[in-house]
């Protein structure tokens, strides 16, 4: 499954939607989105699992980068 996650720099950045970075991530849940990322220094706002028609709209974005989880 791939998850689209919103994240603020920082771990005590207020979310502010100008500011607000995306990864997308390979994974078989959310909760293992967030243990993969818990030691990064961000402000993780949403997780949200990407299927069908969004799915292939993000594919086809120029700043649509995988990340995979190990």
């Amino acid at each position: 499954m791939i998850y689209k996650v919103y994240y603020q720099l920082g771990k005590t950045e207020v979310p502010v939607r100008e500011k607000t970075q995306t990864i997308f991530m390979e994974s078989n849940s959310e909760k293992d989105v967030r243990l993969a990322l818990k030691d990064r220094e961000i402000n993780i706002e949403f997780v949200q699992l990407l299927q069908g028609p969004y799915l292939e709209y993000e594919m086809q974005q120029e700043n649509f980068k995988l990340m995979e989880i190990k």
